[in-house]
């Protein structure tokens, strides 16, 4: 494509613009790099297109039903995995901003992050792997699937070519862990980052940790978005009450989600020097007591786990549907006409059958899914 000399000039600009803002350990938009070398050129910086290409993107469509803690809830105030992406998103760009950091790619991490969610959140991930594992797989993690997604099953399964910065901060995302601190661990090309999600597959305890400081922010921000909200929600659903939150953290943190978020974002703010994100160590330590509150109460409470078993049957059923399809008609079935026989022939060659079937059921929504498992007889858990 002919290069635009008034799009080029814009671009340029922006790209000076960030000379003169962004601190020393931002990461510039002119060091982007992609797997495959673009020639179109136009007026957005790098990272601003991973963006768009993310929005625009049929698995973060379906991002509006797909679990984020509840499910099979009948409550329109419970908090979606789309809400918790653009909360991440608007949380660490805030964080971006005061740090002089780049806010494109904040979001192009934050916007991506889960992509890769499998129905009924981080169960149905749970439930998958184990099918995976059974047929050969390597583990079915959510970080290593929203990478897969957006690199090879987006655009009929070749993907939409993102910069390593924004893959690898959708890589390391993991707001699960525990930090304290977190310092970028630099790498340098496509071929480091392929041996991270080689490491990670093969061993799901390998510890990963961002290329960027933007990384190391969405990261935190993960975490900082998610801990009060739940707690939010749980109420609402009358798992916990207010006041049984620990008396620690309500008097270090607040008691509701936009005082945790707040006491949260200025602790990171206060602490974050040198090229590293850090909670000082009173905050961390506390978080890290009303993590294992969230755990104890509303994660691993049975009240909300009551249909985690119909919900394996029917991830089984499917499983096992889809890949007797796949054996027999190569797919031309019940379930995969608008999947696999559209996909782009390389994919499929190069996929076994059963990756192909893990690919389709990770990215169906929670009631696609409850939709399909009703029509091979499945016992559907009822909404309440």
């Amino acid at each position: 494509m002919k290069q635009d000399p008034y799009t080029a000039d814009i671009k340029k600009e922006l790209e000076a613009r960030e000379d003169r803002y962004l601190g020393p350990y931002a990461e510039k938009s002119r060091d982007a790099l992609r797997r495959h070398v673009e020639q179109r050129e136009g007026h957005r910086t790098a990272f601003a297109v991973d963006t768009d290409r993310i929005l625009h993107s049929r698995a973060y469509t379906r991002y509006i039903d797909k679990t984020q803690v509840f499910y099979m809830v009948r409550n329109d105030h419970i908090t979606h995995r789309v809400l918790h992406v653009q909360l991440v998103s608007k949380i660490a760009r805030t964080i971006g901003r005061v740090l002089s950091l780049n806010e494109d790619l904040i979001e192009s991490i934050a916007l991506g992050h889960d992509i890769g969610h499998a129905p009924f959140g981080h169960d149905g991930e749970k439930i998958l792997d184990a099918l995976c594992r059974e047929h050969g797989l390597p583990s079915f993690q959510h970080n290593l699937q929203s990478v897969r997604f957006l690199e090879c099953i987006e655009k009929k399964g070749k993907g939409v070519n993102l910069t390593l910065q924004t893959l690898d901060g959708i890589l390391c995302h993991d707001g699960e862990v525990h930090d304290h601190l977190l310092r970028p661990l630099r790498i340098a090309s496509f071929a480091d980052f392929d041996d991270k999600v080689r490491r990670k597959a093969e061993n799901p305890d390998t510890a990963l940790v961002p290329m960027t400081l933007e990384g190391c922010v969405v990261r935190f921000a993960d975490t900082v978005s998610y801990i009060g909200r739940d707690i939010e929600d749980a109420i609402e659903l009358g798992l916990i009450k207010r006041n049984e939150i620990p008396v620690p953290c309500r008097d270090m943190l607040g008691d509701t989600n936009g005082t945790i978020v707040y006491t949260l974002v200025t602790d990171l703010l206060k602490n974050s020097r040198q090229g590293a994100i850090a909670f000082s160590r009173e905050i961390s330590e506390v978080l890290h007591h009303l993590k294992k509150f969230n755990y104890e109460r509303i994660y691993l409470n049975p009240v909300i786990k009551k249909d985690v078993e119909k919900i394996r049957v029917c991830y089984r059923v499917l499983f096992h549907s889809c890949l007797e399809q796949m054996h027999a008609q190569q797919g031309k079935g019940t379930f995969f006409p608008e999947f696999v026989s559209k996909m782009d022939p390389g994919y499929i060659e190069a996929t076994p059958p059963a990756a192909i079937v893990c690919d389709f059921l990770a990215g169906m929504t929670d009631d696609y899914f409850i939709q399909q498992a009703s029509l091979l007889g499945c016992p559907i858990p009822q909404k309440h």
